[in-house]
């Protein structure tokens, strides 16, 4: 079961700390460096509040400024370094990560759920490229298209597993993509059950991937490891008789070592 988390309207929300937060959100791949007025355009918020936040950030250190463009800061990166040294498992992961890239010759990655996103949490390249967009650590997909991010939402209770799909937004992405609730939820049900997800070009024409759960010696879901590849290059076939075996191989070495 997901945490319960408080709404916008309590007590205890601190707006301004969640505004802050979404600003530094704000800047990505497509938004590098921006304006003050098109960040406040971008955060639906007024010039002067959007103004308060960036320099505030930028005297922080998290921002840089470069006369009216405003840019992430490298002290950013120390955000994402705190969840990963205060997640000790990370390390554990990405041995088995580069083990299953060294054996299959194909980019293996750990993802976390966040919402309707998955975050990758660890990653191990292949040298060839598979996606349109370069995938890092802390890269964000939409979790409805994405093997792990399909584990993931397969092993939540029930009743959140019906409300995650309903709130999901589906788009046609491809051809073969899922495009309906009720569909989603099903598949979800037959991850669950099968004990893997298989994506196959839902997100991208030419992109295949598997994932399988990640649990930690107490039975507790750390993640989804997936393995990504070429739909041309490895099949289905493949996929399902050498492929998951390995996933799951290293998922229970994972598991092992946690203990």
């Amino acid at each position: 079961m997901s945490e319960e988390k408080i709404p916008s309207t309590h007590r205890d929300y601190i707006s301004a700390l969640a505004t802050g937060l979404e600003v530094l959100g704000a800047f990505d791949g497509q938004n590098k460096e921006m304006t003050l007025s098109q960040v406040a355009e971008k955060m639906g918020i007024d010039r002067a509040k959007a103004r308060r936040f960036l320099l505030t950030l930028h005297s922080l250190g998290y921002i840089r400024r470069e006369g009216r463009l405003f840019a992430l800061a490298p002290k950013v990166l120390s955000l994402g370094q705190a969840y990963t040294s205060s997640n000790g498992y990370i390390a554990v992961v990405e041995h088995y990560l580069k083990s299953i890239t060294a054996e299959l010759g194909e980019s293996a990655s750990l993802g976390k759920l966040d919402g309707q996103s998955v975050v990758y949490v660890a990653r191990s390249p292949a040298s060839h490229r598979l996606m349109s967009i370069n995938i890092t650590t802390g890269t964000r997909l939409p979790a409805p298209y994405t093997s792990m991010g399909r584990v993931l939402a397969a092993h939540l209770d029930a009743s959140e597993l019906t409300a995650w799909a309903n709130e999901a937004q589906l788009h046609p992405h491809t051809e073969k993509s899922i495009t309906t609730a009720q569909a989603l939820e099903q598949e979800l049900i037959k991850v669950k059950q099968q004990g893997f997800s298989i994506v196959d070009q839902e997100l991208e024409a030419g992109l295949r991937s598997v994932a399988v759960p990640v649990f930690n010696g107490k039975g507790e879901l750390l993640g989804a490891m997936n393995l990504s590849t070429n739909a041309l290059r490895v099949s289905l076939e493949i996929i399902t008789e050498h492929c998951i075996p390995v996933l799951k191989h290293a998922a229970e070495q994972i598991k092992q070592d946690l203990r």
